[in-house]
């Protein structure tokens, strides 16, 4: 296979945890006889420095030509102004419609030798799989919005609107992965309170009964699920839910397994590149000092491989590695916990994944 793969490495720890998922893809290239064609192009923070838009053109007419993207993070507090035209988030949130990706997978899965570094016990996250489908580019935060009055009179609103086409075709890729794994689909809403929800329960249960009767299926109210996440997160499988509920819930569950830096995204449509990116942040604070931890992206360009190249030999040749390594014992610092001696520096972790590839 020859395929082009467009990198975005963006802001803070990003060029650092972009590099060494395309040093693994380079040895995954090199074991199964692909040829994959890297180009590189600015997002966020330092897009707006060199050409002041956060997402500039030339990166949109890559993106489209390209067979997948890889993102590193955006942001950080030199772009953090309130009043600024414009912030590096508004780059992400662009490229989601400009490719029309509608769909944000976001697996949560505890590896059990990473059980000590969660803030639960181990017999509560143990066993935890969760394959989460966000909702990406309606709900509240593309609704319209606007402030009116001043002084103490001043408003702001933000409108949550959902269509039926919307909440269908995410049930439906839900309901699909479903099936290729446990067969159980939870839908989380807020149709005691919201209209959208209540539209969006209605049209998930029709879908499900219509298209998809063979699915066990229930329904959680949003604010038990962040409950439920905490004193039983193992019971779940595939969870569906609306743009903010799924930012929040998914933002929680990162914590079950001890580590943003664990975690990867894909974000998805119905056709064309979808984009790949590790769940955390561009974390300034420790960009530069080869202390971030590289898994969650090297992770995510293994579900680049499976969902946009239909490469799934190579998916789990790199998540076999990755598994390889955290059995060996190998931590960066926001796994070791304090122990330095098992410390590890990002350039190291890539290194050692890339050696299970090979090995």
């Amino acid at each position: 296979m020859n395929s082009s793969i467009v990198l975005l490495p963006g802001d803070g720890i990003g060029p650092e945890i972009v590099e060494q998922a395309r040093l693994v893809l380079l040895k995954v290239a090199e074991r199964f006889g692909h040829t994959f064609d890297f180009s590189s192009h600015q997002i966020g923070g330092i897009a707006i420095d060199e050409t002041g838009d956060p997402l500039p053109q030339p990166t949109i007419d890559a993106c489209r030509n390209a067979a997948a993207i890889l993102l590193g993070a955006v942001g950080g507090p030199k772009w953090d102004d309130p009043s600024a035209k414009t912030r590096p988030e508004a780059g992400l949130l662009k490229i989601r419609k400009e490719l029309g990706l509608f769909a944000n997978l976001r697996p949560i899965k505890l590896f059990d030798e990473l059980a000590d570094a969660s803030p639960l016990r181990a017999d509560i996250v143990k066993g935890t799989d969760i394959l989460f489908f966000r909702e990406l580019t309606g709900g509240i935060y593309f609704g319209e919005s606007g402030t009116s009055g001043s002084g103490e009179e001043e408003t702001a609103f933000q409108s949550m609107t959902y269509s039926v086409s919307e909440v269908k075709r995410i049930v439906r890729m839900a309901a699909k992965a479903a099936r290729g794994r446990s067969n159980r689909l939870t839908s989380v809403d807020k149709a005691n309170v919201l209209e959208p929800s209540r539209l969006w329960r209605r049209v998930a249960a029709e879908v499900m009964a219509n298209e998809f009767p063979d699915v066990q299926y229930d329904v959680v109210l949003v604010d038990s699920m962040a409950m439920h996440l905490i004193n039983r997160p193992s019971e779940f499988d595939v969870v569906v839910t609306g743009n903010m509920f799924g930012d929040i819930l998914t933002d929680e569950a990162s914590m079950l397994p001890g580590s943003l830096g664990m975690l990867p995204s894909a974000s998805l449509g119905d056709g064309g590149p979808g984009l790949y990116e590790p769940i955390h942040g561009s974390a300034p604070d420790i960009a530069g000092k080869s202390v971030a931890n590289p898994l969650a992206t090297i992770l995510a360009a293994a579900m680049m491989l499976r969902h946009s190249l239909g490469l799934t030999e190579e998916a789990e040749a790199i998540e076999k590695a990755v598994a390889g390594v955290i059995t060996d014992g190998l931590r960066t610092p926001d796994l070791a916990r304090g122990d330095q001696s098992k410390s590890v520096s990002t350039e190291e972790m890539g290194a050692a994944v890339v050696a299970k590839l090979a090995s």
